[in-house]
């Protein structure tokens, strides 16, 4: 999503960035509010019981390839799987991701070699950095004031929005870093819904053609409605967007820094081990028998063996009504 909204600000501006991530991110969104609306009313019908069952098994199975799959192409050093198994102990005792990110970025800076040479720049250079720092203030303005009158007109509102925005903030690496920084927030903090429901709206997610972090649309709805559903959908692709305006002028220069890729090598080592985490917390969270145990280990070899997980989701959910 972050692609389209840097094809759209390189072509025709803040307005072709707007366009662009509008565009790209509506379609998902429109989806998953019809796939929100169905689970909140048929939930309990038996025919949804047994969808849900093997959907529980499909995002376990991409779970755990997701935190394979993220450590084996982020890990590359003995310092790195350091930070992930502690990253990982550190999550468990209950030490808010967020802070561990703060703490890796910093130790990476300290503890891993910058190796890789810098990028060449990028062609077709704009020119539109002479003004483009003014439209994230804009922006930052009119979601302080956005926020200001929800914290008091609608306080449920506010808690989504903020719990969203501290998740896009943070979820470096992809849209599965925003896996594990949801599942802390939405089911061990605000205690919104259980792990299971939780994994539901990543299986929608996963059907739709966006981001995997089109899942907050289905956690707003389903705490406040359709409101909600606006409010976590705008505020968990704010913090990227604003990200992208302030980075695109100088991302050449930071891109090959020392300290930025260092940083961020502590970061995408932490999200390993929470993806691990995760990993094992969804698993746990399936109750399983020999049926679905085959069935996991089924989806889990097809996302191994690199089929589109768009079909793994859609294939297995529609076998799981007859299995489950």
């Amino acid at each position: 999503m972050q692609v389209a909204a840097y094809v759209g600000l390189k072509t025709k501006g803040i307005m072709g960035a707007l366009a662009s991530y509008a565009g790209f991110g509506l379609p998902a969104f429109l989806l998953m509010l019809i796939l929100s609306y169905l689970y909140a009313v048929y939930h309990g019908v038996q025919q949804a019981a047994s969808l849900f069952n093997g959907l529980a098994v499909i995002v376990a199975g991409i779970a755990v390839n997701a935190g394979y799959s993220f450590g084996r192409n982020t890990i590359k050093t003995r310092q790195g799987t350091t930070i992930g198994v502690l990253s990982a102990a550190l999550f468990l005792i209950g030490v808010s991701p967020f802070i561990v990110l703060l703490g890796t970025a910093f130790l990476g800076v300290f503890i891993f070699s910058a190796d890789k040479p810098a990028l060449p720049p990028m062609p077709h250079q704009a020119n539109y950095a002479g003004n483009i720092y003014k439209y994230p203030a804009l922006f930052s303005v009119l979601l302080l004031a956005g926020l200001g009158s929800l914290y008091y007109a609608a306080p449920k509102l506010f808690s989504l929005a903020e719990v969203m925005l501290k998740v896009d903030t943070f979820a470096f690496g992809g849209g599965f870093a925003s896996v594990p920084l949801m599942f802390h927030e939405v089911v061990s903090v605000k205690r919104w819904m259980d792990s299971g429901t939780l994994m539901s709206g990543i299986a929608f997610g996963q059907m739709t053609p966006g981001p995997v972090v089109i899942t907050a649309t289905f956690v707003g709805y389903l705490v406040s409605g359709m409101a909600g559903a606006v409010v976590a959908t705008m505020a968990v692709f704010t913090p990227s967007f604003l990200l992208l305006l302030l980075a695109t002028p100088s991302f050449d220069r930071i891109k090959g820094s020392a300290l930025f890729s260092n940083a961020t090598t502590g970061i995408f080592s932490a999200f390993s081990g929470f993806l691990v985490f995760v990993a094992v917390k969804f698993v746990v969270a399936v109750n399983w028998d020999i049926l679905k145990i085959l069935f996991g280990f089924i989806v889990l070899g097809a996302l191994v063996k690199k089929v589109d997980i768009i079909y793994v989701v859609l294939i297995g959910a529609a076998a799981s009504i007859f299995l489950f």
